[in-house]
């Protein structure tokens, strides 16, 4: 069973091992990777308080998704939207590490995330993807994300935009 939680002091060396491998893809596994890690617990701690935010920074909760004591990937869900994140980046950024891939915990993490926005009063969870990550939009629309547009990003793939119903009971495992 996948667990979503926040991370712990004893996390930092498997978060930054798979950091490291995601940063190989371009994706960014870990947020504050330069600082020390209390520095970085505690600004998730922050963050998912909506306290001394940086600019352009919503309230967020960043949550590691655990499988038997193991760390298969995360999401970042938040909790509102402000014009970037409306327009390219939506409620919930999320990854699986390359070896946990193709077992179902994107989905299951997207379901969860889904699941926690609802619980925070949002009615309607947009998620994005780049136009090339086809795993990403089937993920997406098997959690019920229907397509609403696609916009064009300078020097960057497409992202495609995507609206879920968000509800506490109908965003969870069937």
């Amino acid at each position: 069973m996948l667990n979503l939680r926040r991370p712990r002091t004893d996390d930092e060396p498997r978060v930054r091992a798979i950091h490291a491998r995601m940063a190989q893809e371009g994706f960014e596994f870990l947020f504050h990777a330069d600082r020390e890690w209390p520095q970085i617990l505690a600004q998730f701690d922050a963050e998912a308080a909506g306290e001394d935010l940086p600019p352009g920074r919503v309230p967020c909760d960043f949550l590691l998704a655990e499988v038997d004591g193991e760390i298969v990937g995360r999401t970042s869900i938040r909790h509102q939207l402000n014009d970037f994140l409306l327009g390219y980046g939506g409620h919930v950024g999320y990854g699986v590490a390359p070896e946990h891939r193709r077992r179902g915990y994107a989905t299951e993490i997207l379901r969860q995330s889904v699941r926690r926005l609802a619980e925070l009063g949002v009615g309607r969870v947009l998620v994005t993807c780049d136009d090339d990550n086809t795993g990403s939009a089937t993920v997406i629309e098997a959690c019920g994300g229907v397509l609403e547009d696609v916009r064009p990003m300078v020097g960057e793939a497409d992202k495609h935009r995507y609206w879920i119903t968000a509800s506490p009971t109908a965003a969870s495992v069937g």
